[in-house]
């Protein structure tokens, strides 16, 4: 790997940082129980497209354990932490492996979805919720992020590739 890509590592893990610290100092969308809007998560995605899904995912499994750093979690055993936290957040490397059409990138869509999944999946198994009450809780913290991923992401990129 060139020392370019390790820089690009270094810089996308710093501003996931930044990001999440930010999210998570700031009540927005913030909801009691964790959940939180997740503007982070435009730097996760933002890297697999710059750097493709094989660092992406990299960034995005390094970006997981940033978090333990940066706010708090909440994990009450091993699947918590494998449902709210590792595959929640990784799966964002893998958006650029699915095509974009104009602004419309369904990585940011499908990626989003399968966190929101993830993390209603984790309300059930973990937090002992009714699948609904899970479904409806995750949503209103997921779908404002998967709105602002869908026009930021794609805008961010087009700028981002010209550099």
């Amino acid at each position: 790997m060139k020392a370019k890509n390790y820089v690009y590592i270094a810089v996308y893990v710093a501003m996931f940082i930044v990001f999440d610290y930010i999210s998570n100092a700031f009540s927005l969308f913030k909801m009691p129980n964790g959940g939180t809007l997740g503007i982070s998560s435009i730097v996760l995605l933002l890297a697999s497209y710059k750097l493709g899904w094989k660092q992406g995912l990299g960034i995005s499994c390094l970006s997981v354990l940033i978090q333990f750093v940066t706010g708090p979690m909440y994990i009450p055993n091993i699947w918590g932490l494998l449902l709210d936290y590792i595959l929640a957040f990784s799966i964002y490397g893998i958006a650029s492996k699915f095509p974009n059409y104009g602004y419309f990138y369904t990585g940011v869509l499908i990626t989003n979805v399968f966190r929101y999944l993830f993390h209603s999946l984790g309300g059930v198994v973990v937090w002992e919720t009714e699948v609904i009450a899970s479904l409806i809780y995750n949503a209103t913290y997921m779908i404002p992020t998967t709105i602002l991923g869908m026009i930021l992401v794609p805008l961010l990129h087009k700028r981002l590739s010209k550099i």
